[in-house]
């Protein structure tokens, strides 16, 4: 291809640059979740001849580290609809996606180029009745560590377990495994080489999980300090999914008198959601941003999540780099448009870290080297 030139303040450090897009040296494109090197290139060496395509600031592609691609709000979808859901992400400038759970095999996104890098978790691991009817393995806590194992070998390195749910008995969020159980699993998945995360909304189920060397945890209203301090000795990552926690209010009016506890637990857990994940933010745990679309949220969301993570209290700077250069190397990606590297990223007209409302309208986006479209196409 003929190279093309981008120029602006390239980010995260925002020295203004001229930045070339060339043919990776394998030539093609290409590439799975991890990206490797086939694709279109960053170089800075200059390149004669070269198209400007466009300036503005310049930004590595960003992450959606929460989603569901293949799943609404009923369990899976066609993949039609799954690809639609990562067409929505990608126009957003989310170019790499940890999928946090699915029901159908999504892994032939791997061969699509003009589609998100994905990572996927595999299908959640719940207990029977214990989580949303047709997304989960519904499994008792001695088959965990077999199926761990099973979904670690068919996503791409990392599991998902439904950490907490309502118990119909007690009329309240309370832990689907016990200790014993989540030990082994986190040794059975660590030794495949995956990572662990969990869905928890509440308190109960966090020490155990946290305790058993879980690597992630989804949500997290119920947080503590003496847990926000293991977090961070443990080196434990939080996705809080800030916009997701907004439903807390309709959760527990749709268990009205039924579930009262319930109700009273989630308006709690909503009431103090803020203070919670500024604490752990605060005491250093490494936060990313996932917007939980696919089961009742849109995807595409990703500028909005940044938004509401620099509501909470982020700076704009540690917001936005959740959603890219932090999130792209915890992810595994350590890119970040340096030398050579993919050329996975979104140019904006304005500086998004002077207004980050600047993200919800991309002038371009770039994934493996191609123009692959912005919001003003649609």
């Amino acid at each position: 291809m003929t190279a093309m030139r981008f120029r602006g303040p390239v980010l995260p450090d925002g020295e203004p640059r001229d930045l070339y897009v060339v043919d990776g040296p394998e030539g093609g494109t290409g590439g799975g979740p991890r990206g490797g090197s086939r694709g279109g290139i960053v170089t800075y060496e200059r390149q004669p001849g070269a198209e400007l395509v466009a300036e503005g600031w310049i930004v590595p592609g960003l992450v959606d580290a929460h989603c569901h691609v293949g799943l609404d709000e009923h369990g899976g979808v066609s993949d039609t609809e799954a690809e639609q859901q990562a067409v929505a992400d990608r126009d957003a400038g989310a170019l790499l996606l940890r999928d946090c759970g699915s029901p159908v095999d999504t892994s032939w996104v791997h061969d699509r180029d003009d589609l998100p890098r994905l990572v996927r978790a595999g299908r959640h691991l719940a207990r029977p009745k214990r989580y949303i009817r047709n997304y989960a393995h519904e499994i008792e806590p001695e088959e965990l560590a077999g199926y761990v194992a099973q979904e670690a070998r068919r996503g791409d390195g990392w599991v998902k377990l439904v950490g907490d749910w309502i118990d119909r008995e007690t009329g309240d969020l309370a832990p689907l495994w016990p200790r014993d159980a989540l030990d082994e699993a986190m040794r059975v998945a660590h030794a495949h080489g995956a990572r662990v995360t969990a869905h928890v909304f509440g308190e109960a189920a966090l020490p155990d999980l946290i305790g058993s060397g879980i690597d992630c945890i989804e949500h997290g209203t119920g947080l503590s300090e003496d847990l926000v301090e293991e977090m961070v000795a443990g080196g434990v990552a939080l996705v809080p999914t800030a916009m997701q926690l907004d439903n807390f209010p309709k959760y527990a009016e749709q268990a009205g008198a039924k579930f009262p506890r319930y109700g009273e637990h989630m308006l709690d857990l909503h009431l103090r959601r803020r203070q919670t994940i500024m604490a752990a933010h605060e005491a250093g745990v490494p936060i990313y941003a996932g917007t939980d679309a696919g089961g009742v949220l849109p995807h595409g969301q990703i500028a909005g999540e940044v938004r509401e993570l620099a509501a909470f209290g982020l700076t704009p700077f540690e917001a936005l780099g959740a959603a890219s250069w932090r999130a792209r190397t915890w992810l595994g990606l350590d890119d970040n448009l340096a030398e050579g590297t993919p050329a996975d990223l979104v140019v904006y007209d304005a500086d998004p870290l002077g207004d980050l409302s600047v993200l919800a309208d991309p002038a371009l986006v770039v994934l493996r080297g191609r123009i692959v479209g912005s919001m003003r196409d649609a």
